[in-house]
């Protein structure tokens, strides 16, 4: 019995020793003497030796295999975790940070060219001096003698709205304001505000602009189905609306100038092929419809949350034309918070490549557009501008390249890590030379941006659970340049989520490990941009940014 026990023993010892023998470590030699003594004494057993001598023996050596075996391993564990590493980076990590770098290239080009002809475009409309109103009709609305106000077409003006409390006035108040006979203007106030105080307080402001001699309509819905989309679809049901030709739709925070209506409204007079005609945001764009354009299209629809692009899109396919008149601008308020302002990019990226997914079809199997206009849309539009974009700016600037400098059998070509970004950085800076100077501070907010944006056009595209998820951007109005003094009444913070971003935070602590890593075993300077990406994480990710109100 004691024999079998001595054999099983042995056994054991010799297959772990000849297996670290062989390990090119300094005790490989040593292990390869005792393997051999091990072995040496086993065939002794073998041979029915069964003497005391051999047995004392035996169990001397044994527990100094155990010994040995236990210093071997304590010694060398550090090379055992190199050696892993070496064969998951080789065998693993190679090949598909490989494959990663090949796949951002071709995005890195696919949107560098998109870049260059939007800017040669936009270049070649300033030298031509290409203004809308020498390529379109456009003449000034006089008053008739005989007709009088009739030669002013019907209007409506359509302001959705969601428990904003702090704008509903201004918006109001602008809409009211412009300049326009009241009796060829339908004010209509689309209210989907939950809050019933603010309700009563935007159906009374409502009564104060009608008792001033303004057609003004006041809307409100059962249920918030379809969201900004549903309430439009509603307003555009309403009787009166059948009298309108055009309709103004402004958001809840915009404040046109009082001669919006006048200065647009005429492209839409003098030129029956143009169904929208679109004014700029200080930061976007709003606009003026033909009611008939948006019903050919087939009106609006709740599918996505871009319900103003889905429209678009699909009055596009019916041979309708768009005009940007990039002189008028209207006036709006930016997301007062940098979770607002997450919420609101989700959005827009969400909704357009959800549109995407819904529409591709639709575009090329549409027989009323030209293949050039089809190949634009699907490519441009849509591919290169709603999905790559995102996605390749996070991929490669915010995952590959710090990856890379874990991994030294692989590099990143020079001109997709620096020419092909700088070159988008100078057109960028070229069309908006008045930023020029916030550019690089810009460029570390859009990378830490872009990976919400991923986020949202993956899910977008996939159409997972909450695609349709529509966050209402909160907006201060102008509460805080009439009283800068007094700072908002705010709570202590009741969850850790309210002041820090979790996400931003995590990804950062990656980011300082690759830019440290880079500095102690690298050979190049990435370390320098990645260490500035990590610091842009760490000021998103603990809300140094933008006005941060806590959730009460």
């Amino acid at each position: 019995m004691e024999i079998t026990a001595m054999r099983a023993l042995l056994l054991v010892a010799l297959a772990t020793t000849a297996f670290a023998s062989t390990a090119a470590t300094p005790q490989g030699p040593a292990l390869l003497k005792l393997n051999t003594w091990l072995h040496h004494h086993s065939i002794l057993l073998s041979r029915g030796i069964d003497s005391s001598n051999v047995s004392h023996s035996l169990q001397q050596s044994v527990t100094q295999y155990l010994e040995f075996l236990h210093r071997y391993t304590e010694d060398s564990f550090p090379d055992q975790v190199s050696l892993i590493w070496r064969e998951v980076r080789l065998k693993v990590m190679v090949p598909m940070l490989r494959a990663a770098v090949v796949l951002s290239m071709i995005m890195s080009v696919m949107l560098v060219m998109e870049a260059v002809h939007m800017s040669a475009v936009s270049l070649g409309v300033k030298l031509l001096r290409r203004k809308p109103e020498k390529r379109y009709k456009w003449e000034p609305i006089t008053g008739d003698v005989e007709m009088g106000s009739q030669a002013y077409p019907m209007v409506l003006v359509q302001i959705p709205m969601y428990n904003e409390r702090e704008v509903y006035k201004l918006s109001i108040g602008a809409a009211c304001g412009l300049t326009w006979p009241t009796d060829r203007i339908i004010i209509q106030v689309l209210d989907d505000s939950t809050d019933p105080v603010i309700k009563d307080l935007v159906a009374l402001e409502c009564k104060i602009w009608a008792s001033k001699g303004m057609n003004i309509k006041y809307v409100v819905r059962e249920t918030r189905k379809g969201y900004k989309a549903g309430a439009l679809k509603k307003g555009m049901e309403q009787s009166y609306v059948q009298q309108c030709d055009f309709v103004a739709i402004f958001d809840a925070d915009f404040q046109p100038q009082s001669d919006f209506l006048m200065r647009t409204i005429p492209f839409l007079m003098y030129n029956s092929n143009i169904a929208l005609v679109q004014a700029r945001w200080d930061f976007g764009t709003a606009g003026v419809w033909r009611i008939l354009a948006i019903n050919e299209a087939g009106g609006w629809k709740d599918r996505t949350t871009v319900e103003d692009m889905d429209l678009a899109v699909r009055a596009s396919l019916k041979g309708w034309k768009f005009l940007y008149v990039g002189d008028i601008k209207v006036k709006s308020e930016l997301p007062c918070t940098y979770k607002a302002y997450c919420h609101q990019q989700h959005r827009w990226t969400c909704g357009a490549a959800n549109l995407f997914r819904k529409m591709a079809w639709d575009v090329i199997l549409s027989k009323e557009v030209s293949l050039c206009k089809k190949f634009h849309v699907i490519y441009s539009f849509f591919f290169v501008r709603r999905i790559i974009a995102p996605i390749v700016t996070f991929f490669l600037y915010c995952v590959v390249i710090p990856i890379s400098v874990l991994v030294p059998e692989v590099s990143v070509p020079i001109w997709g890590m620096i020419y092909i970004p700088t070159t988008i950085t100078i057109l960028n800076a070229i069309r908006n030379p008045s930023s020029l100077h916030i550019m690089p501070f810009w460029i570390l907010f859009e990378n830490v941006m872009s990976m919400h944006r991923m986020k949202a056009a993956l899910i977008g595209l996939l159409e997972t659970a909450n695609v349709n998820e529509w966050v209402v951007t909160k907006k201060l109005g102008d509460a805080l340049m009439e009283k800068p003094d007094i700072t908002l009444p705010v709570k202590s913070p009741n969850k850790f989520r309210d002041r820090f971003n979790l996400s931003e935070l995590g990804f950062a602590v990656f980011l300082l490990f690759c830019a440290s890593y880079n500095v102690a075993y690298g050979k190049n300077y990435c370390y320098v941009y990645i260490y500035l990406q990590a610091i842009a994480f760490v000021v998103m990710g603990i809300g140094y940014i933008g006005t941060f109100i806590f959730n009460s």
